[in-house]
């Protein structure tokens, strides 16, 4: 059987902001794959606290101590359209999706079944939030910030310094 080439993921998200939640995926698909790239959406309808490059900074500052723990390399790229139109982009066969539980399963069955009919040669992962991080929420540390509470267990450090400074705390 001729080899393949590497394998190539796409974890694609908003990450307003990246949590330690997103980060247990990331750290988890680093392993099971060649290398992988973060889609940061430009997701205007989700009304974001950070746009799109600070999101990308922050997720490149955070991946990067993974990225050296795994041995891959990581990538962190902000995409619009379509998700298969930017994971063929970016050469990747398998799209990675975190579940949180059953309510987020509900809507990912959707997305897979429209990923799939759009570009069924591009596979479809989903790994299960670890059980420390399945209540974690950006919305919700966005809301935990905003009110001033302390988000130090939700989020890494130097995204907390950002979404605190963007909050004027």
């Amino acid at each position: 059987m001729p080899d393949a080439g590497p394998r190539t993921g796409f974890y694609p998200g908003t990450f307003d902001p990246v949590t330690n939640g997103h980060l247990d995926i990331i750290e988890r698909a680093a392993r099971l794959v060649d290398r992988l790239i973060v889609g940061v959406g430009e997701n205007a309808g989700k009304q974001p606290l950070m746009p799109v490059d600070e999101r990308i900074a922050c997720l490149q500052a955070e991946t990067a101590p993974v990225a050296r723990r795994a041995g891959i390399a990581i990538g962190v790229v902000g995409f619009g359209g379509l998700l298969v139109d930017a994971a063929r982009a970016h050469g990747a066969t398998v799209i990675v999706r975190g579940l949180r539980g059953v309510a987020d399963f509900d809507y990912e069955v959707q997305m897979f079944g429209m990923n799939r009919q759009l570009a069924p040669d591009i596979e479809t992962m989903f790994l299960m939030a670890g059980e420390g991080s399945q209540y974690i929420s950006s919305r919700l540390v966005k809301e935990v910030a905003r009110l001033g509470g302390d988000i130090t267990g939700f989020v890494p450090p130097f995204t907390r310094r950002r979404i605190l400074a963007r909050l004027g705390g």
